[in-house]
Formats: structure tokens, sequence, C-alpha cells
């Protein structure tokens, strides 16, 4: 038997040249990697770890995830630096917090860029000048009621908030992106400076620009803002189209 070594003939690439973003998904998220590939542009990528969720989604649940979060980032391309590393849900953002959200991450890769939901869609809000929300979910009323109080503890107006009932995170991914078109038309407050539709599980980005167009303000969902976040920590320089004015306007800044 005949045993080489092989020296490559090119140079080895550099594959995700713009940016490697680290992703922390739910173990139930039907949809995050679908939603990130269609989002992200084809020079930066994304690369996902899971991390252990209970149903039914009420805030004390989403809390047990908290543990589980270091290890997860730990799991992202060990040895491989990456720009950025995303905690991709948010409305356990909402029930663990910002800060020790981005503190679990560090626990295990002390030196990336960490974001959420929660922190992407605030600095978009900024970004694009809002202050009255509207907001649209997939959740009960009880945890709709605990982001209410979230973003207007951070200073927000909260005109309405509306959400699907749903319990099981699985199942929020069934919903069609037609009734969330619909449901964000009906129920965004015409006072609101900008709709937010919440939920990395929800496929919402290929209904953001319709939406937009019809309401003639910005719409805002969870896996966009985690996105623009993203390359804005970047400073990717390029817009994104077809998914709403905050990638296709906002990127620069």
């Amino acid at each position: 038997m005949k045993v080489e070594t092989l020296v490559p003939e090119y140079a080895l690439e550099h594959l995700a040249p713009l940016g490697r973003i680290g992703v922390i998904a739910l173990a139930t998220d039907f949809n995050i990697e679908q939603d990130l590939n269609r989002l992200y542009p084809n020079d930066v990528r994304a690369f996902t770890s899971r991390v252990r969720n209970v149903n039914p989604l009420t805030v004390e649940n989403l809390r047990t995830m908290a543990p589980g979060i270091s290890a997860a980032a730990d799991c992202i391309l060990p040895n491989t630096d990456l720009d950025v590393i995303m905690y991709a849900c948010t409305s356990g953002t909402v029930a663990i917090g910002n800060d020790r959200v981005t503190a679990l991450v560090h626990q295990t890769r002390p030196d990336v860029a960490v974001t959420n939901p929660v922190t992407a869609a605030l600095n978009a809000f900024d970004v694009l000048g809002a202050k009255k929300l509207s907001i649209l979910t997939p959740y009960t009323d009880a945890v709709n009621r605990e982001m209410a109080a979230m973003f207007s503890a951070q200073g927000y107006e909260v005109l309405n908030i509306a959400g699907f009932g749903f319990e099981d995170d699985t199942a929020m991914t069934y919903i069609s992106p037609e009734d969330i078109a619909q449901a964000a038309i009906s129920r965004c407050d015409p006072e609101a400076d900008l709709l937010f539709i919440s939920c990395t599980a929800l496929r919402a980005s290929s209904v953001l620009a319709r939406v937009e167009a019809v309401l003639n303000k910005p719409v805002v969902s969870s896996n966009q803002a985690l996105v623009w976040d993203s390359l804005r920590l970047l400073k990717y320089p390029k817009p994104i189209e077809g998914f709403g004015v905050l990638l296709e306007q906002h990127l620069a800044q």
C-alpha cells in the first residue's frame, strides 16, 4: 500500500473573509439558520451551536437556559477566532437580561463581541429614531407583558403588543408568513414610529419589505436586527437589499 502526504498547490482560502458569526440558537428553533443564511451576504458566515430550552415558553422556563449559554458558546468552532457571537432568543434575553447573557458568553469566549435580539433591537430603534413602538410576537400575554415592561423601562412607549399565544417554541415557526404579515399590518398602531416583530423562530424576514411598504414605516424583526447589529459590529459597508430599511439604509452607521 502506498501512503502519500500531499501539499496543496494553491494558497489556503480564508472562508468568510469579512466575518465569522457564532450563533447560540435554541434547541427547538426550526428557523434561525434558514433566516440567517437568507439575510447574511456571501462573504459573512454564521456557525451555530444550540442551547437546551424547555417548553412551555414561560419566563421561568426561559431562565433555565442561562447555565447552558457558556458551554454553547464554547462549542462554536473551538480554537477559531469569531468576530461576533449572538444569543438568538428574544424572550430568553428578556428573561435572563442583556448584561447576564453577555457575561455568560464571555465566560468561555472572553474576547468576542456579543449581541442578542434585545440589544440589537434597541440599537436599531436608536438608529431609526423610534420612541413609540408597536410589537407583534408569537408569545402568550404573560411573556408579552414582560417584554413590554422591559422596553418601557428602557424609555420607549409601547403603544400596543399583540401575540399569537403560542407556548411551544417549535410550533412558532409553523406560523405562516402570510399570517405574520396580516397581523403586522392590522395590529400596528398608526401612531407608532415602527413595528417590532419579536422572536427568532418566526419566519418574518420574507415579509418585512412588504409590510413596510403598506405601513410606510420601518419594521424591525429579531433576526433582521441580529444580522444588522452583527454586521454593524463588523463595520460591514455594503447595504443588504430586500429585507427592510434597517439593512438597506443603515449599515454604514
